[in-house]
């Protein structure tokens, strides 16, 4: 049961499932400005079914669920600021599902390094093909290609 959300002062963290068959599946990256937590755990207070680990030396801030609701009820403007963000997080979430339900793997590929250049600088294939739903032969074949052909400064 996840008792706490974090801001990400310093590092990355990766927030993933484990599939039935032990192949994680990236849900979101969280770096520094960034928040991280199993928000479905946070809120109901039920088992997580996700995971959190650091990929590189990191810092965080948490806050604990209580201390969370003391704030909405203490600090003017705060529970706007926490809806927002949720409703930013949403929208990202939303629009990462109908890319990966309608958009071919080198494009999805091609338009992650694109959206989020410092942060695919810092991750692996392996950890880029878990996020992207495909293989990490095939993100290092994508890649192989895009500094064949030069393309990387036409995407970023």
């Amino acid at each position: 049961m996840s008792g706490f959300e974090a801001f990400v002062t310093k590092g990355l963290f990766k927030v993933y499932h484990t599939n039935q068959d032990a192949v994680e599946q990236i849900l979101y990256f969280a770096m520094e400005g960034w928040w991280l937590a199993d928000i479905d755990s946070f809120t109901h207070q039920h088992p997580s079914q996700l995971n959190i680990d650091a990929i590189e030396e990191s810092e965080i801030f948490m806050i604990s669920k209580n201390d969370k609701e003391y704030a909405y009820n203490h600090i003017p403007g705060i529970e706007k600021l926490f809806r927002v963000m949720t409703q930013r997080s949403y929208v990202t979430l939303q629009r990462r599902m109908i890319e990966n339900l309608s958009v071919q793997s080198d494009q999805r590929y091609l338009n992650f390094i694109k959206k989020y250049p410092l942060l695919a600088q810092r991750l692996t294939d392996v950890h880029s093909a878990a996020y992207l739903g495909i293989s990490h032969e095939f993100v290092s074949r994508i890649r192989h290609k895009i500094i064949q052909k030069n393309y990387y400064d036409l995407f970023i």
